[in-house]
């Protein structure tokens, strides 16, 4: 399919062929008939592309901070990797759009195939020939509304939150500063409010059009004086309220607004301005000032976007969806006029074109609209300029599932150095990430579904990088398919689905030897290797492996049980894994105590102390919290045995003492392991058909994750073997 997409290195636009996007849980897929191009917002983002390293860092120092922070905690040669990664990724254009639905997730209930559907937000309803939106950034398209006006309504909602947000009441005096396409909406929600409303923009043709939409006076500013409109307009006592609907980094909007809204009156933010208030102004005037967070309550709630969770009608009567329903209602009662809007059509095909008429300024413009041909044929699998034929006998054939930052750096960039490895396909829930992470590592092909792997007689492995709850399911499939597999950590995030994955590893073992390796990393990584070299087998050794993990938001789908399981599964699995590596022992009992804050316990597994004790006596404690401050070194292991002592200060230094001679290892960045660990597993997958780890200390692993979520519920030790038999 044809997507608009923004190179974020150079700030090129270009127009991609990717695959169609992947049917997620909880949403649609919808084939577009119309997108509209915000002028104003997505100049801006065309502008910030264009600016060199430096003039991104200027405009966005809060991202330079978290790229400072990042290079303190892992090092100034991974930050960069990762910096980089991002860089390469293309930005999807576009938030405003509708179309036809083509495919239902099994959770909608409420939208069917055939339905029209108007399309919001920003990496959804995109410039693309087809979309996956969540259900609730969908709304069902009146008959009476065209394609054309119902791709207006995410724009429009932008203007009706900012109008609710303003509370407008009848005849007040209230002034739009900005009469782009959110401004021009704007005056029209204001006038079914009974306001009289005055508009002010630089451009004349702007202005005139407001008039014709209904203003009742315009200003042109640097030819009309506005100070002295708003005065007349408003008998010398001021507006009542100033909407800024501007896109601009200029501080002009906010200070005039400032200077023309009376005392005590009311200024809402709607567009993208310099927030730089004059305070003496706005002081002596008590003014209220409110910004207008995009289209609605819902937005940026990852719970509502993506969940799927709705708002109670009884207690938020506007949400993003019900905003997207108004808009389109007052469209359809022809209350709302986007049709006079429309100033230029493109074909998705020609959509340089417009973008080249917004950076030139070469046309007066307004609502530009691009338009889809719904009969296009759609390839799922997109072949790459780097396909060639697979030598089964001489290199391992790798596909690649879930090709996301952590992947594209720490994976598939050993994966494409090798010798023994020829890479095939690559799928992405997005087909645009897809097509990009083939193009950059020399994938053959890329789509949206794992099917086509599976399918592939030429893929001996599948790597799977996707999120936590997709690895069984994936693991499971390839293994069914006869594949090798490589899963990142954690390997399941239930009991159940661990039964499910030992069931189709014995299954895929019982016609030819399959291997299934995990991306527990740490116990390949150099520092490791010397450290376990310091103790003997059968020594009972005292491990103790603290984590400062930092701050977590609880916001994120790490923290969803269904999705990521938490940090207890999500990612103590690592220290667990290492501390059982180390003593070369297999757990026997687990003890898990939560920490109390405010005599209150957490629930949510993040702040654990683990003790679990091994059948050849040695005992391993892991204290992992996210309550400290990530400005300190993440992780600190410690072991002591056979009178020797081996510390790795968070894989920069080790420290040995071995019959008393301290030995002191520093090293400039971390090497946590992923460069041998992937190595590892390419020789283990080609030569033996197993994996570097044994199957049997991958699910012992598991086990005490889960015992260890028991044992923090009841208080109690678990015994593993126990366990096992109950």
């Amino acid at each position: 399919m044809l997507q608009v997409v923004q190179n974020v290195k150079n700030g090129q636009l270009e127009l991609r062929d990717v695959p169609p996007p992947a049917l997620l849980p909880g949403g649609l897929l919808v084939r577009t008939a119309a997108s509209i191009i915000s002028p104003g917002t997505e100049k801006m983002v065309l502008e910030l592309g264009k600016k060199s390293l430096i003039g991104k860092a200027r405009e966005r120092p809060d991202l330079v901070r978290q790229v400072i922070t990042r290079a303190r905690e892992h090092g100034i040669v991974r930050t960069v990797q990762s910096v980089m990664s991002k860089m390469d990724q293309a930005l999807q254009l576009g938030y405003s759009a509708a179309g036809v639905v083509e495919d239902v997730g099994p959770e909608v209930l409420d939208i069917r195939i055939g339905d029209r559907v108007a399309m919001a937000g920003a990496g959804y309803a995109s410039h693309a020939e087809i979309n996956f939106v969540p259900r609730n950034l969908a709304a069902l398209i009146p008959d009476e509304v065209s394609f054309e006006e119902a791709a207006y309504s995410t724009v429009a909602a932008i203007a009706m939150q900012g109008v609710r947000l303003a509370r407008p009441e009848l005849s007040e005096i209230v002034v739009v500063s900005g009469l782009g396409l959110i401004g021009l909406i704007t005056v029209q929600l204001l006038k079914a409010n009974g306001c009289r409303v005055l508009g002010i923009d630089f451009n004349k043709d702007k202005v005139e059009e407001g008039m014709r939409l209904g203003l009742d006076e315009g200003v042109v500013l640097d030819v009309d004086d506005p100070h002295s409109a708003i005065d007349r307009f408003s008998k010398g006592r001021g507006a009542d309220l100033t909407l800024i609907t501007a896109a601009t980094s200029s501080n002009q909007p906010i200070e005039l607004a400032g200077e023309i809204t009376r005392r005590k009156g009311r200024i809402v933010v709607v567009g993208a301005v310099g927030l730089n208030i004059p305070r003496d102004v706005y002081y002596r005037k008590e003014l209220e000032l409110r910004i207008s967070m995009s289209y609605g309550p819902g937005r940026y709630d990852r719970s509502y976007e993506e969940g799927g969770l709705d708002y109670p009608y009884d207690y938020v009567r506007w949400t993003e969806r019900r905003n997207l329903e108004s808009v389109m209602d007052l469209m359809r009662r022809e209350q709302l006029d986007v049709r006079a809007l429309t100033t230029h059509r493109f074909s998705i095909a020609n959509a340089a074109a417009a973008y080249d008429m917004i950076h030139k300024g070469s046309e007066s413009y307004v609502g530009i609209v691009l338009e889809y041909d719904l009969n296009r044929p759609q390839e799922k699998v997109v072949r790459t300029a780097s396909a060639t034929e697979h030598d089964r006998l001489e290199r391992l054939g790798v596909g690649f599932v879930g090709a996301g930052n952590y992947s594209s750096v720490h994976l598939i960039p050993h994966l494409k150095s090798s010798s023994d490895v020829q890479l095939l396909g690559v799928v992405s829930a997005t087909g645009l990430n897809a097509k990009q992470k083939a193009e950059k590592f020399g994938f053959s092909y890329c789509a949206t579904e794992i099917k086509p792997l599976l399918d592939d007689a030429s893929v001996d492995a599948i790597f799977i990088g996707t999120r936590h709850s997709t690895h069984a399911d994936f693991t499971i499939q390839a293994l069914a398919a006869g594949k090798h597999v490589f899963v990142e950590k954690p390997m399941v995030v239930s009991e159940e689905q661990l039964d499910a994955v030992i069931d189709a590893y014995n299954r895929a073992n019982a016609k030819r030897p399959t291997g299934l390796m995990v991306g527990l990393n740490r116990r390949f990584a150099p520092m490791v290797t010397s450290l376990k070299e310091v103790f003997n087998d059968g020594d009972a050794l005292q491990m103790i492996y603290r984590v400062n993990s930092g701050g977590i938001p609880t916001s994120t789908w790490l923290h969803e049980s269904d999705e990521g399981g938490g940090m207890l599964i999500g990612e103590m699995c690592h220290f667990v894994d290492l501390m059982q590596f180390i003593c070369g022992q297999r757990p026997a009992s687990v003890y898990a105590q939560s920490l109390t804050l405010n005599n209150q316990k957490f629930s949510d597994c993040d702040n654990l102390t683990i003790v679990v004790s091994f059948d050849g006596g040695s005992v391993g404690t892991l204290c992992y919290n996210t309550v400290g401050n990530n400005t300190f070194p993440k992780e600190r292991l410690e072991v002591y045995g056979g009178g020797n002592v081996g510390v790795i200060d968070d894989f920069r230094s080790l420290e040995i003492i071995k019959r008393g001679k301290p030995i002191r290892i520093k090293a400039a960045n971390q090497d946590k392991g992923q460069k041998r660990e992937v190595e590892e597993t390419i020789k283990s997958f080609r030569t033996t058909g197993a994996a570097p780890i044994p199957f049997e200390q991958l699910v012992a692993g598991m086990k005490v994750i889960f015992a260890a979520r028991q044992s923090a519920a009841s208080g109690q030790t678990v015994a593993l073997n126990q366990r096992d038999k109950a």
